[in-house]
């Protein structure tokens, strides 16, 4: 009887925090609502503050379609976005590697160079991006990867971030694997890939949510080494949609959970490797 009214007071008690919690967590998710009401709704409901689903979804669709097809130079929204889910995609499989690969000989294999290339690297991070954009777009002017993928991949296939984040979660990869793996005359590279990689799954989940998002939602550099219509992304077409004299908020918000949709659908895919990821844990 005791406990049960022990349990009693301390739910009466978290009651307030259960309040506190829902109220921030409807103010959170509000955003996300009001997008996909304004995709259903004219420019004229969505400027009034309209905040019920409208029956303009489809209009404003197919005026996304035809924005889209009239950027030129054979552009589309389906090319646009298969430009975007390319560049993520080949963006997050080769930063993911290569930074697991750095992160992964930064920690299990020590000395003091090493330490110190890595604290460099860290220095790195302190550095904005806009500072290095000119010698970047001047190499990839020269390399003749303008318009290309590789023009918008390369600058990111390896980061400091996600160097140190890997670097980190590899202190929870246990060494006597490593010892008699190599005991069993297994050579680096394949315990690498056959130990090191599944063990690590959650952080490269993790590093793929990150990666991949950041890579979707990427506008500056893509506007900047991307010149032509036809190898534009979603980013770039939903800000060539807001920067005309006149608005079309109901089509913009269309384009915009458009773009959204992918990076739900991974987020919600792998949202529980993604916060074991996050915080070190190795399975």
């Amino acid at each position: 009887m005791t406990d049960k009214k022990n349990k009693s007071a301390i739910q009466r008690r978290l009651i307030p925090s259960y309040i506190f919690l829902t109220l921030f967590s409807l103010f959170s998710v509000f955003p996300l609502y009001w997008m996909i009401t304004a995709a259903t709704n004219t420019t004229v409901d969505v400027a009034r503050g309209k905040i019920w689903f409208g029956d303009q979804a489809l209009i404003n669709f197919q005026n996304l379609v035809k924005t889209a097809a009239a950027q030129g130079q054979g552009a589309s929204l389906q090319g646009f976005m298969w430009n975007s889910f390319l560049y993520a995609t080949v963006q997050t499989l080769l930063c993911i590697f290569i930074c697991s690969l750095a992160g992964y000989g930064f920690e299990l294999y020590h000395d003091k160079g090493k330490d110190a290339l890595f604290a460099v690297l860290l220095m790195a991070m302190m550095i904005p991006g806009v500072a290095t954009m000119i010698p970047m777009f001047q190499m990839m002017s020269k390399l003749h990867f303008l318009n290309k993928v590789w023009g918008f991949v390369l600058p990111a296939i390896s980061t400091p971030f996600m160097i140190m984040m890997f670097r980190q979660n590899s202190r929870n990869f246990p060494p006597d694997i490593m010892e008699a793996a190599r005991i069993d005359g297994l050579s680096e590279w394949a315990i690498f890939f056959r130990m090191y990689m599944p063990i690590m799954k959650s952080t490269y989940a993790a590093a793929a949510v990150i990666t991949f998002m950041n890579a979707w939602n990427s506008y500056l550099w893509p506007r900047v080494v991307l010149t032509e219509n036809k190898a534009k992304t979603m980013p770039i077409l939903i800000s060539n949609m807001s920067s005309g004299y006149t608005v079309d908020y109901g089509m913009l918000m269309m384009g915009v959970l458009f773009c959204s949709i992918p990076t739900m659908i991974i987020f919600f895919v792998l949202q529980k490797q993604f916060a074991e990821g996050i915080t070190g844990s190795v399975k």
